[in-house]
């Protein structure tokens, strides 16, 4: 197949307008098999810029595998890699992408990348989970090389040892400008969220510090530390104050400018498995906070 680029924009959103009923997995596949030419040249890269006239085909299968792929410098995967060292891998999670897989297994997830973004160089490398971040949330995560570095970053995590900090902007302005939001939570079992008494047998703490940045006539960006890290802890804390996530629906929150969530883990600050030492990793907020 192959198409002329309309306008600008990334290679992967051009082929899923080419290949609608085709899964982003089976896109990336495509590229990774070298069967994607950008003005005859292979691309390999989901993030590549393509411009208004840019030619693009699309190989066969067969095609393909008689081309001798050039060398890559770095590996293919659409990962936004903020460190890396012996013992972790810090990234940049986008949003509307999973941490990890559910009952339903499904393919693209934050992790599979991490994990064949290790394998790149190494085939039997692999990270494991130590925290999640909800699917609609952005921002920093860490993943463990080791089991050793899980279990030390996870105890780090059951102390509240972790220093995270969230950026969120929410409609309206919360009143008073700062504060400790302290309630319990209960998760039925349609994953619906519920504040309930403390003395619910299953409800769990949630303790979420907040205070507003700036604001406007109609919206607030407020910082938001929490020492603990339940679901929608900090949605339910905003929705608690009377001034919902911009996007929040689920929460009460009225507009949806930017068609996401507005809540980005800006940061993390724990220390090292290894070393002991303290360490601190930001990852900068999408446009629209």
């Amino acid at each position: 197949m192959k198409h002329t680029q309309d306008d600008a924009g990334d290679l992967l959103s051009t082929l899923r307008l080419l290949y609608p009923t085709s899964s982003t997995s089976r896109l990336r596949k495509m590229l990774t098999q070298g069967r994607v030419l950008v003005n005859d040249t292979v691309v390999h890269r989901a993030k590549h810029a393509v411009e208004k006239g840019d030619e693009i085909e699309v190989l066969q299968r067969q095609r393909a595998e008689e081309r001798t792929p050039p060398p890559q410098a770095e590996p293919t995967v659409d990962l936004d890699v903020l460190f890396e060292d012996a013992a972790l891998l810090v990234v940049n999670k986008p949003h509307q992408l999973l941490s990890v897989a559910t009952d339903r297994l499904e393919v693209d997830t934050l992790h599979g990348r991490c994990v064949d973004y290790l394998r790149w160089t190494d085939e039997k490398a692999w990270c494991y989970i130590v925290h999640r971040l909800d699917k609609a949330t952005s921002g920093i995560m860490v993943m463990a090389k080791s089991k050793q570095a899980k279990n030390n970053l996870q105890e780090q995590f059951a102390e509240r040892a972790v220093h995270r900090t969230y950026r969120a902007r929410v409609e309206g302005r919360p009143e008073p400008p700062s504060g400790t939001i302290r309630s319990w939570l209960l998760e039925d079992k349609h994953l619906n969220i519920k504040a309930v008494n403390k003395n619910h047998p299953q409800g769990k703490e949630a303790i979420s510090h907040y205070h507003v940045l700036e604001s406007n006539d109609e919206t607030s960006l407020v910082e938001v530390s929490i020492e603990t890290g339940r679901r929608h802890q900090i949605r339910m804390a905003m929705q608690h104050l009377g001034t919902p996530v911009v996007g929040d629906e689920r929460h009460g929150a009225e507009t949806n400018p930017h068609q996401r969530i507005m809540l980005h883990a800006s940061s993390l600050e724990f220390l090292h498995p290894d070393t002991d030492d303290p360490v601190r990793f930001e990852a900068s907020s999408p446009r629209g906070f």
